[in-house]
């Protein structure tokens, strides 16, 4: 995923979680792109086993915890990556040094509704171009093939590729819908491992 540092920054740390939670992080810092980010952000959690109030936290705690990257280093808002289901925060990437990777979890726990850090951040420095095109096509090649099964409610699923290797977090409706996603996502050339982090519907820590 390739972000960009200027998202909004100019509101300050609190004006802009509080404007952007709505907005989904696409409005361009616009009074329209608010209104219609938080339209759209509240029709896919509709759609989604979560509820809606626990999608726009994921949200609100997704934007500090970018906050909190940025203002340490660039380079680590840069190469890390997160995603956020009802309150636990999957991070990905790569960086170069072993300390990158456990300051960015230090920085994540400071994010306020956090209850739980997946560190899944490498340390390896392969962050070409290359590696992330290929990257990036795993990551769409797992897309259609959840979107295309019938079986599967592919919004439930947040899927992220480093370095061949596929992560999922999310929450499925039961074993056998998640045994097809992780079947799809091992069956696309190119993937060396998949690591899941996905919760059934029913599991009772969700409601801890």
């Amino acid at each position: 995923m390739i972000r960009s540092p200027s998202r909004c920054r100019a509101f300050g740390p609190f004006a802009a979680v509080l404007v952007l939670a709505a907005a989904g992080l696409n409005s361009a810092c616009s009074p329209v792109g608010v209104v219609v980010g938080a339209s759209a952000t509240v029709g896919v959690a509709a759609a989604q086993e979560r509820s809606v109030g626990n999608a726009i936290d994921d949200k609100v705690i997704a934007i500090e915890i970018n906050h909190y990257l940025f203002q340490k280093s660039e380079a680590l808002f840069r190469r890390v990556d997160l995603k956020v289901i009802e309150g636990r925060v999957l991070l990905t990437g790569s960086v170069p040094a072993p300390d990158d990777r456990i300051e960015a979890a230090r920085l994540t726990w400071q994010a306020d509704g956090v209850r739980e850090v997946l560190n899944e951040i490498q340390v390896d420095d392969r962050s070409g171009v290359l590696n992330y095109a290929k990257d990036a096509w795993i990551t769409t090649q797992l897309h259609v093939k959840l979107l295309r099964d019938r079986e599967i409610s592919d919004i439930n699923y947040n899927v992220e590729t480093v370095n061949s290797v596929i992560y999922l977090i999310g929450i499925a409706k039961h074993d056998r819908e998640l045994e097809r996603v992780t079947g799809h996502a091992r069956t696309i050339s190119g993937v060396t491992k998949v690591i899941s982090h996905v919760r059934l519907k029913d599991d009772p820590r969700r409601q801890s």
